[in-house]
């Protein structure tokens, strides 16, 4: 099934991002969360792809046991990071051997260590082209980032959705954006991107907050915000790891739901319909993503 196909039938779609683990214990975690995600029913997982191509192997095989062991749609990261061109085409040609149509192409984060990306030698420096690359090797949907609050990298917002175009142009299918916690970001963004010529459908990434200290890391690296509101009842758990948790659930349950159906008087709330859909940073885990879809179910909102 084409990610594409399913934007263009249903509304909102759902799905998981996982990593693959380095350890048996961690794939034993990863496994055991894919099974208690599974009856939600995901319109499709992601998996993503280590710096490097450190984790090239291990997506392809998690992606292909997903796809024939839970019948779930899987979605394979590719990057450019230390990667030819010939090495990209075995890998999309890999993909495309375990009948995995579907594809989230990114440029890549600089290796541990590395301040600035670097192409390899006779590799690709920018995910457009990785876009493109892919494209012309077969009938992939491809899926691409954005960000809500701009890209790291990006002189200024005009620039970032400049090339974020340039990005949908040489063939991206739909978005997934980088994770926030303030809708009006999203929203706004979103109406921007429109005003630019970008009428792909834009996924909401949301990221429930189980740990102060590493939301703040992940934060930093990828220019999100946290709003002072959350930060302030954050600071208030003392550290406590249940209360961080429920915290970070009810206030991504509020979250979601605002962005599925706005609701008049509501803090998150705007005159704009709802997302097409909302991509879930699961980090290996279930239970915040567990515990988000009963709350919403418990609303009443469609999931």
């Amino acid at each position: 099934m084409l990610i594409r196909e399913r934007l263009a039938h249903k509304r909102p779609v759902f799905s998981f991002e996982f990593f693959p683990p380095k350890t048996e214990k961690g794939e034993a975690v990863l496994w055991r969360s894919l099974e208690q995600l599974a009856p939600l029913s995901p319109d499709f997982v992601s998996v993503t792809y280590g710096a490097g191509g450190s984790t090239r192997t291990r997506t392809l095989d998690i992606v292909a046991r997903i796809k024939r062991e839970l019948g779930i749609e899987p979605m394979a990261h590719l990057t450019c990071v230390g990667a030819t061109r010939d090495d990209l085409a075995r890998t999309i040609d890999q993909l495309g051997d375990r009948e995995i149509c579907n594809i989230l192409a990114l440029r890549g984060d600089p290796p541990k260590g590395e301040a600035a990306f670097v192409a390899a030698e006779g590799g690709l420096r920018h995910a457009s082209e990785l876009v493109a690359f892919i494209r012309e090797r077969g009938p992939f949907c491809i899926g691409a980032a954005c960000y809500p609050e701009m890209h790291p990298e990006a002189d200024d917002s005009s620039s970032d959705l400049k090339w974020l175009k340039h990005k949908v142009d040489a063939g991206v299918d739909f978005l997934i954006s980088q994770l926030f916690f303030d809708n009006a970001a999203f929203h706004d963004f979103s109406r921007r991107a429109l005003e630019a010529g970008i009428t792909v459908p834009i996924l909401a990434g949301v990221m429930p907050v189980t740990n102060f200290e590493q939301i703040q890391r992940f934060t930093q690296l990828c220019g999100a915000t946290i709003p002072a509101a959350l930060r302030q009842r954050l600071q208030g758990t003392e550290g406590d790891p249940q209360e961080v948790f429920w915290t970070g659930v009810s206030y991504a349950a509020h979250q979601c739901r605002a962005l599925l159906t706005p609701p008049v008087g509501d803090p998150f709330a705007t005159p704009r319909p709802g997302v097409p859909g909302i991509h879930f940073y699961t980090l290996n885990k279930s239970p915040a993503t567990r515990a988000i879809f009963e709350i919403l179910r418990l609303a009443h909102v469609a999931v």
